[in-house]
């Protein structure tokens, strides 16, 4: 018996999206992306997926949450990247120029909208873009690797189409500002973002005391984590703040950005998670779906820097968790897919699905130690916070 198509999953993705390129040299590569979606296929998760092919945004939906000033000049680079043009964050370091940037950006989030699209509709049960999470990109500004925010403009489409409780998670290891800053001031989008912290870490925000514009107090919460932070202390300070605050928000839908730099072999970020704690991050955040928003679910990509460690493994396991049918860590890595990255890589792939740590922690309501700064990081967080959302920080 066939299964509805509001039954399945959906990833939305095309080759398209790995024209998203800033160069050979970058820590960004599109490589990355495209292994994902070859482990994922060959170890069978893309048989419970429909695939979705995905569509650019016009310029009328990026000036949703972009300025047309900000639009018009990355179109004018996009067709011209010769000219730097640094006071929009364009052709730096971070954010190289490349020809097309426009259409791969646009496309980008026109795949994040797609996926929210089909989740809000009722067309799918959950929705991927794991091309997206590109949630560093503020209204006029490129920023950290991000020049179109298609997280953002997933948003919008929701809110402009009938939401009226939206929950952002972004468990990236870096704070996910761009996001924050767009809807700071709307009191009908929870963001929530659990991050290194600022003082080790770009983009230098996301403290405990940023809790949202006057007006949606308690509409932005941030747990900045120390640096060394690993499985069981990630997961205590998410399972001590998010699950209460989504709980009472009560949202219709949740959008999460899953950059998986937190890892400890991710060269650019102090986080020390396994894929299995990745794993049991993904975990967390379908099950508070389920639970609160009767499954309604759009999940991103985001970052990731160690592209043949982590990156295809970790967003194997969350592609499985969308689909329903989630991998078994222990499984090995396919054969072919191996070889695959040997030829592509020049260096050996790894052997399994996990990392072999287990993804165990210590409740917070087994006690709060004032001597821990992680601890002291999570208390702050609740105690600006809950309030603010009729929660008790003490409980």
């Amino acid at each position: 018996m066939t299964q509805p198509e509001s039954d399945r999953a959906a990833v939305v993705f095309d080759e398209r999206l790995t024209d998203y390129d800033f160069g050979p040299s970058h820590p960004m590569a599109p490589v990355r992306v495209k292994l994902t979606m070859r482990l994922a296929e060959e170890l069978g998760v893309l048989d419970h997926l429909d695939i979705v092919g995905a569509s650019s945004c016009t310029e009328d939906q990026l000036a949703e949450v972009h300025t047309p000033q900000y639009i018009e000049k990355v179109l004018k680079l996009s067709k011209h990247p010769t000219h730097a043009d640094p006071s929009i964050g364009l052709g730096t370091e971070d954010n190289p120029l490349f020809a097309g940037m426009h259409e791969a950006s646009s496309l980008i989030a026109g795949a994040s909208a797609e996926a929210a699209r089909l989740v809000w509709t009722g067309e799918r049960r959950r929705a991927i873009n794991v091309s997206g999470g590109l949630h560093h990109a503020m209204p006029g500004r490129a920023s950290g690797f991000c020049i179109y925010n298609d997280v953002a403009v997933g948003i919008r489409w929701l809110l402009d189409h009938g939401a009226t409780k939206i929950v952002y998670i972004d468990v990236d290891a870096h704070h996910g500002d761009g996001v924050q800053a767009m809807f700071y001031h709307d009191p009908r989008v929870l963001t929530i973002s659990l991050h290194e912290s600022p003082q080790t870490l770009f983009p230098g925000t996301g403290y405990s005391t940023e809790i949202g514009a006057k007006g949606a107090e308690g509409s932005a919460v941030n747990v900045p984590l120390p640096p060394g932070t690993s499985d069981a202390g990630w997961l205590r300070a998410f399972h001590a703040v998010v699950p209460a605050i989504v709980r009472e928000f009560d949202p219709e839908i949740i959008v999460s950005q899953h950059g998986c730099d937190s890892h400890m072999d991710d060269p650019l970020t102090n986080l020390m998670l396994s894929v299995d704690g990745q794993r049991a991050s993904y975990l967390a955040v379908r099950d508070l779906a389920d639970e609160v928003t009767g499954g309604k679910w759009i999940a991103t990509g985001g970052g990731g820097y160690a592209v043949i460690d982590v990156v295809p493994r970790a967003w194997a396991h969350l592609l499985s968790i969308v689909s329903g049918r989630e991998l078994d860590p222990q499984v090995a890595t396919p054969e072919h897919w191996r070889a695959e990255v040997e030829r592509l890589r020049g260096q050996p792939a790894p052997a399994r699905m996990t990392d072999g740590r287990r993804a165990a922690f210590r409740a917070w309501e087994e006690g709060y130690d004032p001597a821990s700064w992680l601890d002291r990081s999570i208390n702050a967080t609740r105690t600006e916070v809950f309030p603010l959302l009729g929660l008790d920080p003490l409980y």
